[in-house]
């Protein structure tokens, strides 16, 4: 988000094109909101983050926060994705955690790049 050209923002613009369904949590929307409130997203993003934090909150499928089981190796704070990924039914998770990324998970996660390579390849 800091970034107008980096990944996560093209991922958001093609979100808001329709490209895929954003699934999110209580949980995932208050992790977000701390994220974008660190004085380096502010200083260099300004008005985004909260315009951001909003799009999302009216745009995105909200799933109640699943019960978390121990599922990320190494990362026991990440169990509540994997397992909001499969409440909602998700393809893939998309993250720079890595974590996540070295984890054998279903859903897949995946690495933001990655994710848009994947949504170019859509017909």
């Amino acid at each position: 988000m800091i970034s107008p050209a980096g990944a996560p923002a093209r991922i958001l613009r093609e979100w808001q094109a329709g490209a895929f369904e954003l699934i999110v949590s209580p949980q995932l929307l208050a992790e977000l909101e701390r994220v974008l409130a660190r004085p380096k997203v502010v200083a260099r993003a300004a008005g985004a983050a909260a315009a951001t934090v909003s799009l999302i909150k009216a745009g995105a499928a909200l799933v109640e926060d699943p019960p978390a089981e121990r599922l990320v190796p190494g990362d026991p704070g990440d169990d509540y994705l994997v397992a909001l990924a499969r409440t909602g039914r998700a393809h893939v998770i998309v993250t720079g955690d890595a974590h996540l990324l070295e984890a054998d998970l279903r859903p897949l996660a995946v690495a933001p790049r990655e994710f848009l390579a994947r949504l170019a390849d859509i017909p």
